[in-house]
C-alpha cells in the first residue's frame, strides 16, 4: 500500500533561509538600541524574559502535531513552534491501523473518522509486461481479523482535527512562529523565534522537515541517495465503486497505485521516471483522465481528475543518530523515503508515540528527559523500526526496476510464495501495519 507523501514542513525541497546566531544579535542590537550592543560579541540579543519547558516541538506538519499532543498528554510542560498556515492542498495520507490508535488514543480521530475512507483489502498488479511476471497478491483484512488495514484521509483534514485537539491542551503552548536559532547546551536548548521570543527546552523535538534546523543544530549528519524516480499525485473521481479495495499497479517504472477515499473517488500516486512524470503533469486534465483510466485497467470505470496535483523527486534520507545533544529526530527530519508501503507518516506517528513514552517514563521517575541516556532509548526505539522498513522499501523498489532476470525471478516466486501460502501471507500484512516488536504504549 502506498501514500501520497507528505511534508513535515510547508516549504518542500527549499532550504529554510536561516540567520547565523550573530546575525540575528546584530539585527536585534540595532533594534534594541546600543545599550544591547554589547550582547553580539557572544550571541544573540534577546528580551530578558525566558520561557523554560520540559519539552520544545519545532514544526508543525503532522508527525509533529501528533508529538506535542503525545508530550503534552504526558503531564509534561511542552511548547510547540509552527505557524499555522493553511493546508490547502489535497494531498492524503493512508493511516495504518496503529497509527489510527494512536489518534484515537490522542482524541484526534473522532474529529475526522467520518471523513475517512476504510481500507479493507489491497490487490498487487503485475504491469510490468515483462517475460517474467509476479502473479496478482490481494490481501484482506478480515484474514486477520481486522475489519480494515486503515483509512485514507486527506491531509488538510487530518490536520484540521490536529490544530482543534492541540488548542484544547491547557499544559501545550503554541507559538504562531518559526525557530530562527536553536542552540544545544550542557543542561538545555536555547530556542529564538523569529519574533524575539526566547525559550529554553530540556529536549528539544525537531519535527521540522527534510531541511531541518533542529537536526543541522544538535550536529547530526544525513544521508541521502536520490532514487532518480518521482510521483505524481493527484486526486481522481470514477464511475465504479472502489469497494474498499487499494489497487497497486506494478510499472517498469515504478508502481501506480490508487487508494480509495470517501464515495466514488480515489487518491493516486503514480512514479515514474522523473521524466514521465513531469510528461504527466503537463497532460490537460482530459488526457490525464485518459491516461489513468488507461493505466487502471478501466477498473473503477470513467475516471475524472480533481483539480490540484503535485509533483515531487524520490529520495531515501536517514540521519546517523535519531537523538542528539538534547534533539530527538520526529517525522521527515528523521527519515524520508518513498511512498511505498504507506510508511512515511505511519512512521512519523510512531516517533511522536515513542518520545512521549520515553518523556513519560523520564517525567515520572524525575529524571531529565534530555540526557544522553534517555536520548540513547528513543535512538534505540526508533532505530531498529526505521531501518527495517527503509530496508524493505528499497529492496521492493529495486526488485521492480531491475531488468536483470534473476532479480524479476526472485522477485516473483516471493510475490507468488505470499500469495499462495497462508499463514507468509498473514505475518507480511501483521508486519505492513507496524512492527510486532513493538509495542505502542502512549494513552
Amino acid at each position: 500500500m502506498r501514500q501520497q507523501c507528505y511534508q513535515e514542513s510547508f516549504r518542500f525541497a527549499l532550504p529554510r533561509l536561516r540567520r547565523s546566531a550573530a546575525q540575528i544579535g546584530v539585527n536585534n542590537a540595532a533594534r534594541c538600541g546600543l545599550e544591547n550592543a554589547i550582547g553580539t560579541v557572544d550571541g544573540p540579543v534577546m528580551s530578558d524574559a525566558i520561557d523554560s519547558y520540559d519539552v520544545v516541538v519545532i514544526g508543525g506538519g503532522p508527525a509533529g502535531l501528533a508529538a506535542a499532543i503525545a508530550v503534552a498528554q504526558t503531564g509534561a510542560k511542552t511548547a510547540l513552534i509552527a505557524r499555522r498556515a493553511p493546508y490547502a492542498d489535497n494531498r492524503t495520507t493512508a493511516l495504518l491501523g496503529g497509527s489510527v490508535d494512536l489518534l484515537r488514543q490522542l482524541e484526534v480521530w473522532p474529529r475526522c473518522e467520518d471523513k475517512a475512507a476504510p481500507l479493507r483489502a489491497m490487490r498487487l498488479v503485475d504491469d510490468t509486461g515483462r517475460l517474467i511476471r509476479a502473479p496478482e497478491v490481494k490481501f484482506s483484512s478480515d484474514e486477520i481479523g481486522l475489519g480494515e488495514f486503515g483509512f485514507n484521509i486527506e491531509n488538510r483534514l487530518l490536520m484540521t482535527a490536529l490544530e482543534q485537539r492541540a488548542a484544547e491542551l491547557s499544559d501545550l503552548k503554541r507559538f504562531d512562529d518559526e525557530a530562527e536559532a536553536v542552540h544545544p547546551q550542557d543542561d538545555d536548548v536555547a530556542i529564538q523565534t523569529g519574533r524575539g521570543d526566547r525559550l529554553s527546552a530540556r529536549l528539544v523535538a525537531g519535527a521540522d522537515g527534510r531541511q531541518s534546523l533542529c537536526r543541522e543544530a544538535a550536529g547530526i549528519a544525513v544521508s541521502r541517495r536520490d532514487l532518480h524516480q518521482a510521483a505524481a499525485t493527484f486526486n481522481v473521481g470514477h464511475s465504479r465503486p472502489h469497494q474498499n479495495i487499494s489497487t497497486e499497479f506494478h510499472t517498469p517504472q515504478g508502481p501506480c497505485v490508487l487508494v480509495p477515499l470517501p464515495g466514488n473517488r480515489c487518491s493516486v500516486v503514480w512514479v515514474a521516471a522523473p521524466r514521465e512524470a513531469e510528461r504527466l503533469m503537463a497532460l490537460s486534465d482530459d488526457e490525464l483522465s485518459e491516461a489513468a483510466e488507461k493505466q487502471s485497467h478501466s477498473i473503477l470505470g470513467r475516471i475524472r481528475v480533481e483539480p490540484g496535483r503535485h509533483l515531487f523527486p524520490l529520495a531515501i534520507e536517514r540521519p546517523r543518530q535519531f537523538a542528539k545533544a538534547r534533539t530527538a529526530l520526529v517525522g521527515e527530519a528523521a527519515h524520508v523515503l518513498p511512498p511505498i508501503g504507506a510508511q512515511g507518516l505511519n512512521m512519523g506517528l510512531r516517533d511522536a508515540a515513542d518520545l512521549a513514552d520515553i518523556v513519560r517514563e523520564a517525567i515520572v521517575s524525575g529524571d531529565d528527559p534530555g540526557t544522553p541516556q534517555v536520548l540513547k532509548r528513543y535512538d534505540s526505539a526508533r532505530r531498529a523500526d526505521v531501518i527495517s522498513r527503509t530496508f524493505a522499501i528499497d529492496i521492493a523498489n529495486r526488485s521492480l526496476l531491475s531488468d536483470l532476470l534473476p532479480m524479476q525471478s526472485l522477485r516473483a516466486a516471493g510475490l507468488h510464495l505470499i500469495g499462495s501460502f497462508g499463514p507468509l501471507r498473514r505475518l507480511a500484512m501483521r508486519e505492513g501495519l507496524a512492527p510486532s516488536w513493538r509495542p505502542t504504549r502512549v494513552g
